[in-house]
């Protein structure tokens, strides 16, 4: 019997952690929604509040096409870990430790520059390694 006991306990925890996690999709879309009033994200969240698994299930239903649309949007604006402010060691560190050097003798970049440059080519952390 404890072990029935335990099942049910675990079903039953499984099914309100997943209702929460669609309550908290379905609040944060309705924030994000720019077409929606003020009025009817109060009646959604009203509702939701009152009549829960009902509401979820016909908000999923009525307005799952803008929910993707919505979410895939906001993925859209996150910068992506590929990005090339990030610094990099060169695949060809004397090419362009030259350019620098060249850059520096004409007057173009100052020594701090000329020291930055050469130690992101060779893929140093600090510039004073």
């Amino acid at each position: 019997m404890l072990f029935n006991d335990f099942i049910w306990f675990l079903l039953w925890s499984f099914y309100f952690v997943a209702y929460l996690y669609v309550v908290i999709v379905i609040i944060a879309d309705l924030f994000r929604d720019e077409h929606l009033n003020g009025w009817l994200k109060a009646l959604w969240i009203i509702a939701l509040v009152f009549v829960p698994f009902l509401t979820a299930l016909i908000y999923v239903i009525a307005r799952g096409r803008g929910m993707a649309q919505r979410a895939q949007a906001a993925r859209g604006s996150v910068v992506p870990e590929r990005d090339d402010y990030r610094p990099a060691a060169s695949s060809s560190p004397a090419e362009d430790i030259s350019k620098a050097q060249e850059l520096l003798e004409a007057g173009i970049i100052t020594q701090g520059e000329f020291d930055a440059l050469k130690s992101k080519a060779l893929g140093n952390q600090y510039f004073g390694a």
